[in-house]
């Protein structure tokens, strides 16, 4: 069923996709997230709007999407398992549906104790939810789209229009068990598929291979996740303490090195850290978009908004596509 979603319409285009992500603040303030929003504009097809990530309490995925949306972005609304249950989603669903938004990404939802390892303190002792996980997510709005039913069986009078995505996490321990997630992600209903910043492009081939082995990368389309790191810190912190991401050795070596040749100016360290970040994640992009069956890149600066542009200017995916009903 055809949603009309502007990601949709690239996906079916055959156009290599860009979506990009983006963080709505810790207040009741838009501004500066206006202002960031900005920043992406004509370089994506759709943005992401997270959904409370790290579990730390910010503006709502819909307020945030609906904000994106009237500054002329076409928002993927971010709904997680952990902090609501079928009835509440589903009501968010409908509501989501009604202010115009055509995308939803489920995903299970970073868990609360992570919310105050970081500067945050967060809400570590807070009680979950996930009622239902993200497989069953998928498939409760695939039956509301496409049969008209509520997951308990009620008939909706108006059903939502959604283009459904499902994150992945290819790289992930069990390796042998991720062809198997996604597959049961796109048999639940998944139209396209975002996955967990890739950085071992070797790895990753491997569970392609596999994926298309299985013919999933038929059934849903595949956006590569790429981060761009800023430091040889962060990247060492992600290797250590983000699950699902595997970093070669060799990238880690690149930032440290590049930190190391800049002696001891603080602005020469971040400037000569960042720009190698930046060429670590084009040389990541070009990588992912050669191997068959990934359809596009989703893009993760992680408040680093100002380099979007030039990342897809860059990288050759500018001017986006522009589609017509």
């Amino acid at each position: 069923m055809k949603v009309g979603s502007n990601l949709e319409k690239v996906i079916l285009s055959g156009s290599p996709v860009v979506t990009v992500e983006l963080g709505p603040p810790m207040s009741a303030d838009a501004t500066g997230f206006i202002k960031k929003a900005n920043l992406l504009k004509g370089f994506c097809d759709a943005v992401n709007i997270t959904d409370c990530q790290t579990a730390i309490v910010r503006m709502s995925s819909i307020a945030g999407s609906l904000i994106v949306m009237k500054e002329g972005l076409e928002p993927v609304m971010q709904m997680t398992c952990r902090d609501r249950n079928r009835i509440a989603i589903q009501s968010d669903l409908l509501g989501a549906s009604a202010l115009g938004i055509r995308n939803c990404l489920c995903i299970a939802g970073d868990h609360q104790r992570f919310s105050g390892l970081g500067r945050f303190k967060g809400h570590p002792g807070a009680k979950n939810v996930y009622d239902i996980d993200t497989c069953q997510l998928v498939g409760i709005i695939k039956r509301m789209r496409d049969d008209g039913l509520q997951q308990g069986g009620d008939r909706l009078e108006v059903a939502p229009r959604l283009f459904i995505g499902a994150s992945w996490t290819p790289t992930a321990e069990p390796l042998d068990f991720r062809p198997i997630n996604l597959k049961k992600k796109v048999l639940s209903g998944a139209d396209f598929i975002q996955t967990q910043g890739i950085f071992d492009i070797d790895l990753f081939k491997q569970q392609m291979q596999t994926i298309r082995a299985m013919g999933l990368h038929e059934k849903t389309a595949i956006l590569a996740g790429i981060i761009v790191p800023r430091s040889y810190n962060m990247l060492k912190y992600m290797a250590t303490s983000v699950p699902g991401i595997t970093i070669p050795e060799k990238i880690i070596h690149r930032m440290l090195k590049a930190k190391e040749s800049a002696g001891s100016d603080k602005e020469e360290i971040k400037r000569r850290q960042e720009q190698e970040g930046l060429k670590i994640a084009m040389e990541l992009i070009h990588q992912v978009l050669e191997i068959d069956g990934v359809r596009g890149i989703h893009l993760q600066t992680i408040s680093w908004e100002e380099v979007v542009g030039y990342i897809i200017k860059t990288c050759g995916l500018y001017p986006r596509p522009k589609i017509h009903s």
